[in-house]
């Protein structure tokens, strides 16, 4: 019942108030002023220093359901769940200077968008509406998954009912909100929540990795109850040390994790949103300090277990909700104060991260759908009014996907979003370095790969819920025909098919003298810098012409 979580409630929600306020302030935050443009609604004037982007990109990337969802993963299946830690670690190098190019021929042309980088380099608009349309189509599920952790949150709480509107209206309302301060603000409002968010879950993660092992009698007995409970489990794979049989899925599945999380349109809309390169180079250096927060984020994993936490029910009969172990375990071992304030973590955690990707997603359907299929002669005003619009309807639709859909599916589909943006790999980072690879073989190699993917998807089964395709994307590699039982990762062959197919392609139609466009990028563009003259957007250039101030 509700009526015992009154604190709790009382608490969550005047933070959750707070940082509502100050997301309909953010719009007189730094504001130009006009806000009636893509470069200040979409990306707050590109104009944000170091600490602002560390904890937007931060607080963008570390979501709410990485707050649920990785301790649950690692409460029901072991050690497999800390494949979230090494991926964020190699992440960082990965990327060093590959979103430093991006950034900076970003700034030069006035790119919004990765597929406005695409269209600009490769002189393919159909090239580009794939990425855009790989873009918006993983993001989707993404956004609805920020739901799925305040969902976990009110459960926990009792603010539930039991027909369908009762128990989603807290959300619909929660999301109503949200909705109407990003419309006002654009990324000003995520950007200022970010401080508080991030400064919540940092303060209940270290009271809770000093307090709860304190309380459950210290390490050694967390560790002893997780290897008791994974030895009397019969799934394979479980336990708290990898086996032989998942130790390819670990893998690949963090090198995969790796590759894609930054080629997520609500990623690349963080990192344009900085002031110069500096600050890219700062943050990279500076944001594995996250890493270190959700090892110890996944560490309440084994804590749960300790603490004999029993998930809620779920939302099917006989089955349970394991989104809910780490509000359960806040719930038995917190003051009910304290409880509330990490609820308010992880709800207001699911904020900025949705704002983000709902302003990314709508950036992509305006610059690379409506203005370059639907109106061409788009001005700066009607883009960014399309732009606001199209931010509602991504978070509507983020809503009817937990409405309608079993959340279990969500996270199925967050799996596989993964699989789906590595296919742009090849056209957006590698295209910063190169542009060897013909616009056609890129087309047919995303074709090649998009197809292999959603093939091998739709053959994994989990007899555990009863799906019989699209549940994870864990691929047997007897499947292949191989004599064993491990598992890979899908993304990562399903790129590998892509870039084989693109280079193989390249060479046939190079051999075939098939015309391949005009790149209207110059090697210059690839390291300018804040006060560089900018190229006047829509500016068709040879690549050996200067840039070309504007006006």
């Amino acid at each position: 019942m509700w009526r015992d979580h009154l604190t709790e409630i009382i608490v969550f929600s005047l933070l959750f108030l707070l940082v509502s306020a100050m997301g309909f302030v953010a719009a007189r935050w730094r504001a130009p002023r006009d806000m009636a443009h893509l470069d200040e609604w979409g990306l707050g004037g590109r104009s944000f220093g170091g600490w602002i982007t560390w904890f937007l990109v931060g607080g963008d990337l570390y979501t709410a359901y990485t707050f649920v969802a990785v301790p649950a993963l690692i409460f029901g299946a072991g050690a497999a769940g800390f494949f979230a830690v090494p991926y964020t670690i190699v992440l960082y190098p990965l990327v060093f200077l590959v979103l430093c190019r991006l950034w900076s021929v970003s700034h030069r042309h006035g790119f919004v968008t990765p597929a406005d980088f695409v269209r600009n380099r490769f002189d393919s608009p159909i090239l580009a509406l794939l990425v855009a349309i790989t873009g918006i189509v993983a993001t989707m599920p993404y956004i609805a998954l920020q739901l799925v952790g305040i969902e976990a949150v009110l459960k926990t709480m009792g603010v539930t009912g039991d027909s369908a509107l009762a128990r989603h209206l807290p959300i619909i309302i929660a999301f109503a909100i949200l909705a109407a301060y990003t419309y006002q603000s654009g990324l000003r409002a995520p950007a200022l929540i970010a401080f508080v968010k991030d400064s919540l879950i940092y303060i209940v993660i270290l009271v809770a990795v000093i307090y709860l092992p304190y309380k459950l009698g210290g390490w050694g007995d967390i560790f002893d109850a997780a290897d008791a409970k994974f030895k009397a489990s019969p799934a394979p794979g479980d336990g708290i040390l990898l086996n032989a049989n998942n130790q390819l899925q670990y893998v690949t599945l963090a090198f995969g994790s790796a590759l894609a999380l930054f080629l997520y349109p609500h990623s690349i809309t963080g990192v344009l949103a900085s002031r110069n390169r500096d600050v890219i180079k700062r943050n990279m250096s500076a944001l594995p300090a996250y890493s270190l927060l959700l090892g110890l984020i996944a560490l309440l994993g084994y804590m749960a277990i300790a603490a004999n936490v029993k998930p809620l029910p779920g939302a099917k009969a006989g089955s349970v909700d394991g989104n809910t172990v780490v509000p359960l375990l806040f719930d038995s071992q917190f003051p009910d104060w304290f409880a509330g304030v990490a609820y308010a973590a992880i709800g207001i955690g699911a904020l900025v991260p949705a704002a983000i990707m709902s302003i990314a997603a709508a950036n992509l359907f305006t610059r690379n759908i409506y203005k370059e299929y639907l109106k061409r002669d788009a001005s700066p005003a009607q883009e960014a009014n399309v732009s606001k619009i199209t931010s509602l309807v991504v978070k509507v639709g983020a809503v009817a996907c937990i409405v309608f859909l079993d959340p279990q599916f969500s996270i199925d589909l967050q799996l596989i979003g993964g699989v789906i943006i590595l296919q742009t790999l090849p056209a957006v980072a590698l295209g910063l370095y190169t542009r060897w690879f013909h616009r056609g073989a890129l087309i047919a190699g995303w074709v090649a790969g998009m197809g292999l993917g959603m093939w091998m998807l739709y053959q994994i089964a989990n007899p555990a819920t009863g799906k019989k395709h699209f549940a994870g994307s864990a691929f047997p590699l007897e499947k292949f025909g191989f004599d064993t039982p491990k598992t890979i990762y899908v993304g990562i062959v399903a790129v590998l098919v892509n870039l084989a197919v693109a280079a193989l392609l390249t060479l046939v139609l190079r051999a075939a003298k098939v015309a391949d466009g005009v790149d209207g990028t110059t090697p210059d563009d690839y390291f300018a810098d804040e006060g560089d003259p900018r190229v006047t957007p829509g500016t068709e250039r040879d690549a050996d012409a200067a840039p070309e101030p504007v006006a």
